[in-house]
């Protein structure tokens, strides 16, 4: 769990790094707009070439940036399991029962493994380039025309700030109560799935535990510094567009761009 790279954060001065955490997330909303949007491999391929250009000019390690794939692994496998077995098409290439595998589901089941594999890059990129105070205060830039309803933007990134910081926190902490456990003769990594999920679950209690502790530790140590968020709080680092949100824009664009042009005159994958 320690090497799961979805949460952390990876210390640079690249280019993606100096980038306006609002633009940042807004782009990262288009990003997955457009993933989702695109109905052929086509599309796919734009937003790859896209997120290469993004991971070489965030300095980020690509083995890094794989990395945050194992935390949703189980659930890649699982959907791509189901929609290989179960899709349907009418080019059926094998047969067995209730299981069918058809080529049309082969070529669909590919095109989804590609979608969210990009997807979860994409996330991971964001938060691997933006620290969690940094994506707090994008968050309450882009979500300032709420407080016209007297929505609480600020208390709402709090919240997903104090988050993704929490992240990392207990996984780490989760990977010390595991290794006590082993030190008292428990097994993590022998034996089927089921005798692996049962050797997990006495984690959770002590790990839900420090978890309230984190929490009302946090909570008295804002309280004891009068930490209110009133309209009257200043910040210390005030967000500015630059050269380089410019850019980011001129990279959105194009992106909707092609993904437009290539759903248009571009047939679909089905």
């Amino acid at each position: 769990m320690s090497e799961v790279a979805f949460g952390q954060y990876y210390p640079s001065e690249s280019f993606l790094h100096k980038c306006n955490p609002a633009v940042k997330i807004l782009f990262l909303i288009v990003y997955i707009t457009a993933i989702f949007v695109g109905k052929n491999f086509y599309t796919l391929a734009a937003c790859a070439f896209v997120f290469v250009f993004l991971a070489i000019f965030s300095g980020v390690p690509f083995k890094m940036l794989l990395r945050s794939v194992k935390a949703v692994l189980f659930m890649l496998l699982f959907m791509v399991v189901l929609n290989l077995f179960f899709g349907a098409g009418e080019t059926v290439l094998w047969k067995w029962g209730f299981l069918t595998i058809t080529k049309e589901g082969i070529y669909y089941t590919i095109f989804l493994a590609v979608r969210w594999f990009l997807l979860v890059l994409a996330s991971s990129l964001l938060t691997l380039t933006t620290t969690p105070v940094a994506l707090a205060d994008g968050l309450e830039v882009l979500l300032t025309p709420l407080k016209l309803f007297r929505f609480p933007v600020h208390a709402l990134a709090l919240i997903m700030s104090i988050a993704l910081r929490m992240i990392p926190i207990l996984t780490e902490e989760t990977g010390r109560i595991m290794n006590a456990q082993k030190a008292r003769g428990a097994d993590f990594e022998t034996g089927g799935l089921v005798k692996r999920v049962k050797a997990i679950i006495p984690t959770l209690i002590p790990l839900l535990v420090s978890a309230l502790r984190r929490a009302y530790e946090l909570a008295d140590a804002m309280d004891a510094r009068c930490y209110a968020g009133s309209k009257v709080r200043t910040k210390y680092k005030k967000l500015t567009f630059g050269w380089r949100d410019g850019v980011a824009f001129v990279v959105v664009a194009l992106l909707l761009t092609a993904v437009i042009l290539l759903r248009v005159y571009t047939p679909a994958i089905l």
